[in-house]
């Protein structure tokens, strides 16, 4: 089973969207987890219309990318 780490950057818009990839991926089996150092898979939904959004999720990617080198499956 695969286990996701789910990031939302942005607007209630992105966390409505948020809760809808939530409840597809659970119905296809995925397991959700709190940490990024426990997943499997690791996602951002972010705005691009707001700029401190992008710019945090821009920011966020380069600090995870350290288990990105750890984890090549990633």
């Amino acid at each position: 089973m695969k286990s996701i780490y789910l990031k939302t950057f942005g607007c209630q818009m992105n966390e409505n969207d948020s809760e809808i990839i939530r409840g597809l991926l659970k119905q296809r089996g995925y397991v959700f987890v709190s940490e990024p150092e426990e997943a499997d898979v690791i996602l951002f939904n972010t705005c691009t219309i707001r700029d401190l959004a992008d710019r945090k999720a821009y920011g966020t990617m380069g600090i995870l990318g350290r288990l990105r080198r750890k984890n090549p499956d990633l």
